[in-house]
Protein backbone atom coordinates (compact mmCIF):
# COMPACT_ATOMS: atom_id res chain seq x y z
CA UNK A 1 0.00 0.00 0.00
CA UNK A 2 0.88 3.33 -0.91
CA UNK A 3 -0.19 6.47 0.58
CA UNK A 4 -1.65 8.84 -2.14
CA UNK A 5 -2.03 12.42 -2.14
CA UNK A 6 -4.63 13.06 -5.31
CA UNK A 7 -5.00 16.76 -6.79
CA UNK A 8 -7.81 17.01 -9.25
CA UNK A 9 -10.66 14.98 -9.22
CA UNK A 10 -13.07 15.88 -12.02
CA UNK A 11 -14.52 13.49 -14.59
CA UNK A 12 -11.22 11.81 -15.18
CA UNK A 13 -9.51 11.93 -11.83
CA UNK A 14 -12.16 10.51 -9.86
CA UNK A 15 -12.74 7.23 -11.59
CA UNK A 16 -8.33 6.84 -11.37
CA UNK A 17 -8.94 7.76 -7.38
CA UNK A 18 -11.31 4.69 -7.18
CA UNK A 19 -9.04 2.44 -9.02
CA UNK A 20 -6.20 3.63 -6.67
CA UNK A 21 -8.08 2.62 -3.90
CA UNK A 22 -9.31 -0.85 -5.71
CA UNK A 23 -6.04 -1.72 -5.49
CA UNK A 24 -5.26 -1.44 -2.00
CA UNK A 25 -3.45 2.36 -2.07
CA UNK A 26 -5.06 5.35 0.78
CA UNK A 27 -5.44 7.81 -1.07
CA UNK A 28 -6.04 11.43 0.23
CA UNK A 29 -8.16 13.47 -2.27
CA UNK A 30 -8.40 17.44 -3.26
CA UNK A 31 -10.56 19.07 -5.76
CA UNK A 32 -11.01 23.17 -6.31
CA UNK A 33 -14.42 22.09 -5.95
CA UNK A 34 -14.64 20.41 -3.08
CA UNK A 35 -17.97 18.17 -3.45
CA UNK A 36 -16.01 16.34 -5.92
CA UNK A 37 -13.36 15.19 -3.72
CA UNK A 38 -15.87 14.72 -1.07
CA UNK A 39 -17.78 12.29 -3.44
CA UNK A 40 -14.91 9.64 -3.38
CA UNK A 41 -15.52 8.96 0.72
CA UNK A 42 -17.92 6.86 0.18
CA UNK A 43 -15.30 4.54 -1.67
CA UNK A 44 -12.39 5.02 0.98
CA UNK A 45 -10.80 8.13 -0.01
CA UNK A 46 -10.10 11.03 2.73
CA UNK A 47 -11.57 14.25 1.13
CA UNK A 48 -8.95 17.37 2.23
CA UNK A 49 -9.67 20.95 2.31
CA UNK A 50 -6.62 22.43 1.21
CA UNK A 51 -4.04 20.92 -1.12
CA UNK A 52 -1.22 21.61 1.30
CA UNK A 53 -3.37 18.53 4.07
CA UNK A 54 -3.69 16.09 1.06
CA UNK A 55 0.24 15.66 0.49
CA UNK A 56 1.38 16.13 4.14
CA UNK A 57 3.35 13.26 4.68
CA UNK A 58 2.59 11.07 1.44
CA UNK A 59 5.30 9.85 -0.55
CA UNK A 60 3.80 10.07 -3.89
CA UNK A 61 1.65 12.75 -4.76
CA UNK A 62 -0.34 12.75 -8.15
CA UNK A 63 -1.63 15.86 -10.08
CA UNK A 64 -4.93 15.66 -12.27
CA UNK A 65 -5.08 19.31 -12.63
CA UNK A 66 -6.11 21.40 -16.07
CA UNK A 67 -3.18 23.06 -17.57
CA UNK A 68 0.44 23.41 -16.37
CA UNK A 69 -0.33 26.80 -14.71
CA UNK A 70 -2.50 25.30 -12.52
CA UNK A 71 -0.58 22.80 -11.30
CA UNK A 72 1.81 25.59 -10.82
CA UNK A 73 0.03 27.56 -9.19
CA UNK A 74 -1.47 24.42 -6.43
CA UNK A 75 2.42 23.58 -6.58
CA UNK A 76 3.08 27.01 -5.02
CA UNK A 77 0.29 26.90 -2.68
CA UNK A 78 1.46 23.73 -1.05
CA UNK A 79 4.44 25.63 0.00
CA UNK A 80 6.34 23.05 2.97
CA UNK A 81 3.98 20.49 3.96
CA UNK A 82 5.66 17.99 1.02
CA UNK A 83 6.97 15.17 2.69
CA UNK A 84 10.89 14.74 2.66
CA UNK A 85 11.94 12.59 -0.71
CA UNK A 86 8.27 12.80 -2.10
CA UNK A 87 7.67 12.29 -6.15
CA UNK A 88 5.11 14.89 -8.05
CA UNK A 89 3.13 12.48 -10.44
CA UNK A 90 2.04 14.98 -13.28
CA UNK A 91 -0.68 13.22 -14.91
CA UNK A 92 -2.85 16.05 -16.17
CA UNK A 93 -1.88 17.08 -19.97
CA UNK A 94 1.20 20.52 -19.82
CA UNK A 95 3.30 22.22 -22.08
CA UNK A 96 6.94 19.84 -22.69
CA UNK A 97 8.48 23.07 -21.92
CA UNK A 98 6.56 23.54 -18.43
CA UNK A 99 7.48 19.72 -17.33
CA UNK A 100 10.74 20.57 -17.61
CA UNK A 101 10.33 23.17 -15.58
CA UNK A 102 8.41 21.91 -13.14
CA UNK A 103 10.61 18.63 -13.16
CA UNK A 104 13.94 21.49 -12.28
CA UNK A 105 11.78 23.04 -9.37
CA UNK A 106 11.16 19.79 -7.96
CA UNK A 107 14.39 19.04 -8.52
CA UNK A 108 15.83 22.15 -6.54
CA UNK A 109 13.96 20.76 -3.25
CA UNK A 110 15.18 17.45 -3.50
CA UNK A 111 12.46 16.01 -5.27
CA UNK A 112 11.67 13.38 -8.17
CA UNK A 113 9.46 14.34 -10.99
CA UNK A 114 7.58 12.22 -13.56
CA UNK A 115 5.19 13.96 -15.97
CA UNK A 116 3.04 11.07 -16.77
CA UNK A 117 -0.37 12.39 -19.20
CA UNK A 118 -2.88 10.10 -19.96
CA UNK A 119 -5.28 8.38 -22.87
CA UNK A 120 -8.56 6.74 -22.47
CA UNK A 121 -11.03 8.70 -22.02
CA UNK A 122 -13.40 8.82 -18.88
CA UNK A 123 -13.97 4.59 -20.29
CA UNK A 124 -10.30 3.92 -20.01
CA UNK A 125 -10.18 5.85 -16.48
CA UNK A 126 -13.13 3.93 -15.22
CA UNK A 127 -11.53 0.37 -15.90
CA UNK A 128 -8.35 1.35 -15.36
CA UNK A 129 -6.76 0.93 -18.76
CA UNK A 130 -5.19 4.33 -19.31
CA UNK A 131 -2.47 4.66 -21.56
CA UNK A 132 0.34 6.21 -19.88
CA UNK A 133 3.07 7.88 -21.16
CA UNK A 134 6.05 8.69 -18.61
CA UNK A 135 8.76 11.08 -18.94
CA UNK A 136 11.51 11.65 -16.19
CA UNK A 137 14.34 9.55 -14.33
CA UNK A 138 14.08 5.85 -15.23
CA UNK A 139 14.43 5.26 -11.56
CA UNK A 140 12.03 7.56 -10.21
CA UNK A 141 9.43 5.98 -13.08
CA UNK A 142 10.40 2.66 -11.32
CA UNK A 143 9.18 3.89 -7.56
CA UNK A 144 5.71 5.25 -9.26
CA UNK A 145 5.13 1.93 -11.48
CA UNK A 146 2.87 0.27 -9.26
CA UNK A 147 1.15 3.20 -8.72
CA UNK A 148 0.57 3.71 -12.04
CA UNK A 149 0.08 0.03 -12.95
CA UNK A 150 -3.66 0.05 -10.32
CA UNK A 151 -4.83 3.23 -13.26
CA UNK A 152 -3.52 2.01 -16.37
CA UNK A 153 -0.09 0.60 -18.72
CA UNK A 154 2.56 3.35 -17.79
CA UNK A 155 5.48 3.06 -20.54
CA UNK A 156 8.69 5.23 -19.80
CA UNK A 157 9.21 7.28 -22.68
CA UNK A 158 12.17 9.39 -22.27
CA UNK A 159 13.13 12.15 -19.96
CA UNK A 160 11.34 14.96 -18.05
CA UNK A 161 8.79 16.46 -20.92
CA UNK A 162 8.95 13.18 -22.94
CA UNK A 163 5.55 12.15 -21.57
CA UNK A 164 3.89 15.16 -22.47
CA UNK A 165 4.92 15.93 -25.50
CA UNK A 166 3.80 12.20 -26.34
CA UNK A 167 0.65 13.14 -25.33
CA UNK A 168 0.78 15.93 -28.10
CA UNK A 169 1.33 13.58 -30.87
CA UNK A 170 -1.49 11.45 -29.13
CA UNK A 171 -3.33 14.23 -29.23
CA UNK A 172 -2.81 14.89 -32.79
CA UNK A 173 -3.68 11.73 -33.86
CA UNK A 174 -6.83 11.41 -31.91
CA UNK A 175 -8.07 14.87 -33.02
CA UNK A 176 -7.44 14.04 -37.00
CA UNK A 177 -8.84 10.53 -36.58
CA UNK A 178 -11.97 12.25 -35.04
CA UNK A 179 -12.23 14.55 -38.01
CA UNK A 180 -11.77 11.63 -40.82
CA UNK A 181 -14.51 9.59 -38.68
CA UNK A 182 -17.13 12.74 -38.80
CA UNK A 183 -16.03 13.46 -42.31
CA UNK A 184 -16.69 9.09 -43.12
CA UNK A 185 -19.99 9.56 -40.82
CA UNK A 186 -21.69 12.06 -42.39
CA UNK A 187 -21.11 10.80 -46.17
CA UNK A 188 -22.53 7.60 -44.71
CA UNK A 189 -25.37 9.16 -43.38
CA UNK A 190 -25.98 11.44 -46.50
CA UNK A 191 -25.40 8.70 -49.05
CA UNK A 192 -27.80 6.29 -47.35
CA UNK A 193 -25.61 3.71 -45.94
CA UNK A 194 -25.89 2.31 -42.26
CA UNK A 195 -23.35 4.22 -40.17
CA UNK A 196 -23.46 1.51 -37.70
CA UNK A 197 -23.31 -1.60 -40.37
CA UNK A 198 -20.26 -0.07 -41.74
CA UNK A 199 -18.58 0.78 -38.42
CA UNK A 200 -19.12 -3.20 -38.14
CA UNK A 201 -17.56 -4.19 -41.84
CA UNK A 202 -14.78 -2.41 -40.93
CA UNK A 203 -13.91 -3.71 -37.82
CA UNK A 204 -10.28 -5.44 -37.35
CA UNK A 205 -9.39 -3.83 -40.84
CA UNK A 206 -6.66 -1.04 -41.50
CA UNK A 207 -10.01 1.78 -41.21
CA UNK A 208 -10.71 0.46 -37.67
CA UNK A 209 -9.86 2.06 -34.24
CA UNK A 210 -11.62 2.75 -30.50
CA UNK A 211 -12.33 6.60 -32.11
CA UNK A 212 -14.08 4.70 -34.94
CA UNK A 213 -16.07 2.41 -33.19
CA UNK A 214 -16.70 5.27 -30.03
CA UNK A 215 -16.65 8.20 -31.43
CA UNK A 216 -18.61 6.94 -34.53
CA UNK A 217 -21.46 5.68 -32.73
CA UNK A 218 -21.55 9.08 -30.70
CA UNK A 219 -21.68 10.89 -33.68
CA UNK A 220 -24.73 9.02 -35.47
CA UNK A 221 -26.47 8.64 -31.98
CA UNK A 222 -25.76 12.51 -31.31
CA UNK A 223 -24.48 11.22 -28.12
CA UNK A 224 -22.09 14.65 -26.66
CA UNK A 225 -22.21 14.27 -23.28
CA UNK A 226 -18.49 14.95 -22.09
CA UNK A 227 -15.79 12.23 -21.91
CA UNK A 228 -13.01 13.96 -22.87
CA UNK A 229 -13.77 17.61 -23.89
CA UNK A 230 -13.57 19.58 -26.60
CA UNK A 231 -11.86 22.75 -24.63
CA UNK A 232 -9.21 20.35 -23.44
CA UNK A 233 -8.83 19.29 -27.01
CA UNK A 234 -8.33 23.05 -27.90
CA UNK A 235 -6.36 23.67 -25.06
CA UNK A 236 -3.72 20.45 -26.29
CA UNK A 237 -4.04 20.96 -30.08
CA UNK A 238 -2.61 24.62 -28.88
CA UNK A 239 -0.02 23.24 -26.72
CA UNK A 240 1.01 21.23 -30.58
CA UNK A 241 1.22 24.34 -32.67
CA UNK A 242 3.51 25.58 -30.09
CA UNK A 243 5.82 22.93 -30.21
CA UNK A 244 5.81 22.47 -33.34
CA UNK A 245 6.49 26.14 -34.41
CA UNK A 246 9.65 25.74 -31.92
CA UNK A 247 10.72 23.20 -33.93
CA UNK A 248 10.38 24.51 -37.02
CA UNK A 249 7.13 22.16 -38.48
CA UNK A 250 4.69 22.51 -40.40
CA UNK A 251 1.64 20.27 -39.20
CA UNK A 252 -0.66 20.89 -41.92
CA UNK A 253 -3.75 18.47 -40.98
CA UNK A 254 -3.46 19.10 -37.46
CA UNK A 255 -3.66 22.77 -38.02
CA UNK A 256 -6.26 22.26 -39.96
CA UNK A 257 -8.48 20.42 -37.64
CA UNK A 258 -6.95 22.77 -34.33
CA UNK A 259 -8.95 25.32 -36.30
CA UNK A 260 -12.12 23.29 -36.58
CA UNK A 261 -12.00 22.52 -32.62
CA UNK A 262 -11.74 26.08 -32.04
CA UNK A 263 -14.25 27.31 -34.09
CA UNK A 264 -16.36 24.59 -32.55
CA UNK A 265 -15.66 25.86 -28.91
CA UNK A 266 -15.53 29.43 -29.80
CA UNK A 267 -18.58 29.99 -32.22
CA UNK A 268 -20.97 26.90 -31.62
CA UNK A 269 -20.74 27.15 -27.87
CA UNK A 270 -19.27 23.70 -27.83
CA UNK A 271 -16.15 23.38 -25.28
CA UNK A 272 -18.23 21.67 -22.71
CA UNK A 273 -19.47 18.53 -25.35
CA UNK A 274 -17.20 15.36 -26.04
CA UNK A 275 -15.06 15.94 -28.47
CA UNK A 276 -16.48 14.01 -31.30
CA UNK A 277 -19.15 16.97 -31.31
CA UNK A 278 -16.66 17.81 -34.12
CA UNK A 279 -18.98 16.08 -36.11
CA UNK A 280 -21.51 18.85 -35.20
CA UNK A 281 -19.08 21.48 -36.51
CA UNK A 282 -18.82 19.63 -39.85
CA UNK A 283 -22.94 19.06 -39.89
CA UNK A 284 -22.84 22.85 -39.63
CA UNK A 285 -20.21 23.64 -42.38
CA UNK A 286 -21.82 21.66 -44.89
CA UNK A 287 -25.36 23.19 -43.78
CA UNK A 288 -26.86 20.27 -42.13
CA UNK A 289 -27.84 21.95 -38.88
Amino acid sequence: MTEIAFLGTGLMGAPMVRNLLLAGHAVRAWNRSAPKAQALEADGATACATPAEAVRGAPVVVSMLSDGPASATVQDAIGDAFAEGAIWVEMGSIRPAEARAHAERFAARGMAYVDAPVSGGTKGAEAGTLAIMAGGDAAAFERVRPVLEAMGRPVHVGPAGAGQLAKLANQAIVACTIGAVAEATLLLEEGGADPAAVREALRGGFADSVILQQHGARMAGRDFAPGGLTKFQVKDLDNVAEEAAALGLELPAVEAVRLRFTHLRDVMDGGDLDHSALYLELRSRNGRL
